[in-house]
């Protein structure tokens, strides 16, 4: 396709003929109605002059008779001007004014009338027009007074040709303007479908022009920038997933193989054969528990789980979270503590819970107390209880907070965000077992429900707090001594 057949099929210029056609239209209106209007005016003042000269000459012949008529139209008849004159007798002879010829049956009937004529001087010259009015006088003689419509034809004439010539300037104006205006738009949608042939062919960090006037295309191009930006994380976190699961479940794989294959090659008795396979169940149920992280942070990640969304008290979760993993803390040494308030959700609980029951398992996991240095006292180390987990649900404004505090190791500030990726596991809990999901997976949920995943330091120790919005009308107060804080 030509550039110019590009142009002519653009909305802009389509557009622009449709307001074009509009505009002339709108135009030509007003100057119908102007040039009508005019030669309204102009038949008015025609009809009033020739009024007051019938009056006044009829009151001549009343007055004066025939002859003072017959004067009377003489000497006006020879005056220079556009005005037309007759007297014609009874038998329809003329006698008297400077009409050659009219059209037939004018004199024979009386009032108003438009007719084509001759003047006397013009006999061998064409027909004009004129308005006339005719009256019969007594004794049978007709009177024609009139006045030629020559000056009324070129009046409407000049305003013919200044319409004329208006349209065709707004004509080709409204045309120029239009290829004027589509080709701006259409070179700012060649570099759109510039950008978006190159994003497509696979370069995913390129982005759409935007200008600064924030025109319509300028807030469409931010958006799809927005959308690309997102695509093209979606994209870098799945090649970053599908490395990792290359990376990180081919050890468990490759071990549960080799033990598999050891069983085979030195088990001798049902003992050892089950003992192996009780170990490839373990294996197994790890690499299933991986599985099942990752397909719930996809959930999380791509909104399916918006659908099973409900109102609910974060504190009834912590409780909940609290019961359940008190006696593995208290197995590990750790004692679990729970504060809680009333905190109304909007969200999915079993996600909420899942997340919360992840940042409570890495901290009984990786917020065991640090442990002195040499010639360093314990209290100097810890100020507080350091086997000491809280809980936390709590309502701040129109945020709820559900956090999990430990006295651990923490987390160094430079590595709090590439921790909560996908198969993450920092130098310090690679003894401990793990999929390095749980803070991804609570990221993702949090995400999913609006709200953020912020770690940040308990001096010594770990903060990680779900903020998340708070549901929408909900009335709950502040803790006061009706309604107590519950601690654990």
């Amino acid at each position: 396709m030509t550039a110019f057949g590009k142009l002519i099929r653009t909305t802009a210029f389509r557009l622009t003929l449709v307001y074009l056609f509009l505009f002339a239209l709108f135009a030509a209106s007003l100057l119908a109605y102007f040039a009508w209007n005019t030669r309204r005016m102009i038949t008015e003042q025609i009809t009033t002059t020739v009024n007051a000269e019938m009056s006044e000459i009829t009151d001549i012949y009343g007055r004066r008779g025939l002859r003072g008529l017959f004067f009377t139209i003489e000497n006006r008849a020879l005056r220079p001007g556009a005005n037309l004159y007759l007297v014609t007798t009874p038998a329809g002879l003329a006698i008297a004014g400077n009409v050659g010829s009219l059209a037939p049956g004018v004199m024979g009937t009386t009032g108003w009338s438009e007719t084509a004529y001759r003047r006397l001087d013009e006999q061998d010259k064409a027909y004009h027009r004129a308005l006339v009015n005719v009256r019969q006088l007594s004794g049978g003689f007709r009177l024609l007074i009139g006045r030629d419509l020559e000056e009324r034809r070129r009046l409407f004439g000049i305003v013919a040709k200044a319409a004329q010539w208006s349209i065709l300037v707004v004509v080709v104006l409204g045309i120029g303007g239009g290829i004027f205006v589509a080709r701006r738009v259409l070179q700012r949608i060649d570099a759109m479908t510039g950008t978006a042939q190159r994003i497509m062919a696979g370069d995913l960090s390129d982005r759409l022009p935007v200008g600064r006037s924030g025109d319509e295309l300028d807030r469409l191009a931010s958006n799809l920038n927005a959308m690309l930006e997102r695509i093209e994380a979606l994209m870098v976190g799945l090649k970053e997933v599908s490395d990792n699961i290359a990376h990180d479940l081919k050890t468990p794989l490759t071990r549960l193989r080799n033990r598999a294959e050891d069983a085979l090659a030195k088990s001798g008795c049902e003992a050892d054969y089950r003992a192996a396979l009780e170990r490839t169940i373990e294996e197994s149920d790890g690499l299933i528990r991986t599985f099942n992280a990752l397909l719930m942070i996809a959930r999380a990640e791509s909104g399916q789980a918006r659908g099973n969304m409900d109102d609910f008290d974060a504190a009834a979760v912590a409780e909940g979270i609290h019961e359940l993993y008190e006696p593995l803390a208290e197995d590990d040494g750790m004692t679990l503590r729970l504060k809680t308030a009333p905190a109304p959700l909007h969200g999915n609980r079993e996600l909420i819970s899942q997340a919360l029951a992840n940042l409570v398992e890495n901290a009984i996991k990786y917020g065991k107390p640090v442990e002195p240095k040499a010639g360093e006292s314990k209290s100097s180390v810890v100020s507080l209880d350091a086997k000491q987990i809280l809980i936390e649900a709590r309502r701040e404004a129109d945020r709820v907070l559900l956090s999990v505090t430990d006295h651990g190791p923490g987390i160094p500030e430079g590595e709090r965000k590439h921790a909560m990726e996908r198969f993450v596991r920092l130098d310090s809990s690679r003894s401990q077992p793990g999929s390095g999901l749980g803070l991804s997976l609570a990221s993702a949920v949090a995400t999913l429900h609006g709200g953020e995943l912020r770690l940040g330091d308990a001096y010594p120790g770990l903060v990680a707090t779900l903020v998340l919005p708070a549901r929408t009308g909900a009335t709950l107060a502040a803790p006061t001594a009706d309604v107590p804080q519950k601690v654990a």
